[in-house]
């Protein structure tokens, strides 16, 4: 049975509620209306489908090291200087349609601060769209202070945190859901990452796919 992320649920409640309510207008109506109800039917009924795929929630087995944040590709690798990390390795991950959209944790740790930031909503892959709306996540570690920025996307419209500030949390576990295509940013403290195991233009999936292996 597939799984449906939590904050998916009301979208496909609300998909096939459309769908099963023109189906019965259909039997209730003749021709020539009743097939343009049956044809509305129908496009709710492939929307709900599509629902299914977006908000799927598979289990994942947890990688070693750390691990990917997020399902989708990854866009950028970028050393940089952060106000909150420091000296740090960005790792942007894109997010199409298809992907799992749930995130999950790249390291255990508790979440020190979640902020959200209003903003557009641009495609996530321009450059324009670091003004989308976002939540940004420090989270302290053992390997020193981790960010993560769930940035919304031009069709996915919010971020759904499953988590609040004080919350511990085990390598691997949800952190929240952005709904449809969407982007996210990992910043990693560069100094205890020993090995990067990914490249510009890699496919990931969150929780079980290894990014980055620590200094010991």
């Amino acid at each position: 049975m597939i799984r449906i992320a939590d904050g998916g649920m009301p979208w496909l409640l609300a998909s096939f509620a459309f769908s099963f309510l023109f189906l019965g207008a259909f039997f209730l109506t003749s021709a020539p209306v009743s097939i343009f109800l049956l044809v509305i039917s129908v496009f709710f009924f492939l929307i709900s489908c599509l629902l299914i795929v977006f908000f799927r929630d598979p289990e994942r087995s947890i990688g070693s090291g750390i691990v990917a944040v997020a399902d989708g590709n990854i866009r950028e690798i970028a050393n940089l200087q952060d106000a909150e990390v420091g000296d740090c390795l960005r790792i942007s991950t894109f997010m199409n349609i298809q992907n799992v959209h749930v995130n999950r944790m790249p390291f255990a740790g508790t979440i020190e601060k979640l902020t959200h930031h209003p903003g557009g909503h641009v495609p996530a892959f321009q450059k324009e769209s670091d003004a989308n709306e976002r939540v940004v996540l420090l989270i302290k570690t053992d390997i020193g202070m981790v960010k993560i920025v769930q940035i919304a996307g031009a069709v996915a419209r919010r971020i759904v945190p499953y988590v609040a500030e004080g919350t511990e949390l085990k390598k691997g576990e949800k952190i929240g859901l952005i709904r449809m295509g969407s982007r996210v940013d990992l910043y990693l403290p560069a100094q205890k990452i020993k090995t990067l195991m990914i490249h510009v233009h890699d496919r990931i999936k969150a929780g079980e796919d290894t990014i980055a292996e620590i200094h010991d």
